[in-house]
């Protein structure tokens, strides 16, 4: 807003209104590169490409990935897939060892599910986010699902991979239905933050993180995003966050009110979930 002030035609000089305004002058003649609209577009579908073949082959690491994608006409190395699924949050499921640097271990809390059954809704949660394409960009959807009844019961669909949004998601599903006794994530930088670290002590909910070599003991929402993809984002195309939100939010509402599941013996996750609250 102080270039706008700036008045070439003034009796002052261009180089004394920017000292009395205290700006550098150079700032003046500083042109912002456009962007390549090009570049961005291929960036995006190649990142809703990696995130399809990533769905449908979670155990498919960047080097399969970039082979795949060169077979399919796409101009790309492994080292390109790689920094784009570390931008998107994606990784091969497989086990793999810890290669985590000391500051990372520090902030990793033990893994409190091996073993544990849960027998009631609230007793443990799972948290975790994934990357959602739209025909011109993308979004990331965090959800949590409550073990028991494989009802999600929290969302929150943002343009960023940040904490914030897994805060706003917990605090939501929290106002909703309640304090769960444990709430389980992977080791991501989201859920190692202060911030989120913070909440969860803060609500009383004792933080959980996927074991070493553990990579399915959070499956049960990475199955959960498996469907929703496979069923609802790949088989339509979605042009504003608006249209995103409501029509995950319905796909959400089919699942948890309307869907029976075999694993529940045919109920609902509704029907299981507040059966057990019913007096």
């Amino acid at each position: 807003q102080s270039l706008n002030m700036i008045d070439k035609n003034e009796s002052l000089s261009v180089r004394r209104q920017c000292e009395l305004l205290g700006i550098n002058r150079s700032s003046l003649y500083y042109t912002p590169a456009k962007p390549d609209l090009e570049a961005m577009h291929r960036k995006e579908e190649l990142m809703r490409r990696i995130d399809f073949l990533h769905t449908i082959y979670p155990y498919m690491g960047s080097r399969k990935l970039a082979i795949m994608l060169q077979r399919e006409g796409y101009s790309v190395s492994r080292k390109i897939i790689r920094r784009l699924m570390a931008e998107m949050g994606i990784c091969a499921v497989y086990p793999r060892a810890n290669l985590s640097k000391r500051n990372f271990k520090e902030s990793i809390v033990p893994y409190l599910l091996r073993g544990v059954t849960p027998y009631f809704p609230n007793q443990v949660w799972s948290i975790d986010i994934t990357y959602i394409p739209l025909k011109a960009g993308h979004m990331y959807l965090t959800a949590i699902i409550d073990w028991y009844s494989r009802k999600i019961v929290g969302s929150y669909l943002s343009d960023t991979l940040d904490t914030d949004s897994v805060i706003i998601a917990v605090q939501e599903a929290v106002k909703r239905h309640g304090v769960p006794a444990i709430l389980n994530s992977d080791q991501g930088s989201q859920f190692t933050s202060d911030g989120y670290k913070s909440l969860l002590k803060e609500l009383g909910i004792r933080q959980s993180m996927d074991g070493k070599r553990r990579w399915a003991d959070n499956i049960m929402i990475e199955r959960w995003f498996r469907s929703l993809k496979t069923e609802q984002i790949y088989t339509h195309e979605y042009e504003t966050p608006r249209e995103l939100r409501r029509l995950i939010a319905a796909y959400i509402d089919e699942y948890n009110r309307v869907r029976p599941h075999e694993a529940l013996d045919y109920e609902t996750p509704d029907e299981l979930y507040y059966r057990c609250f019913a007096s």
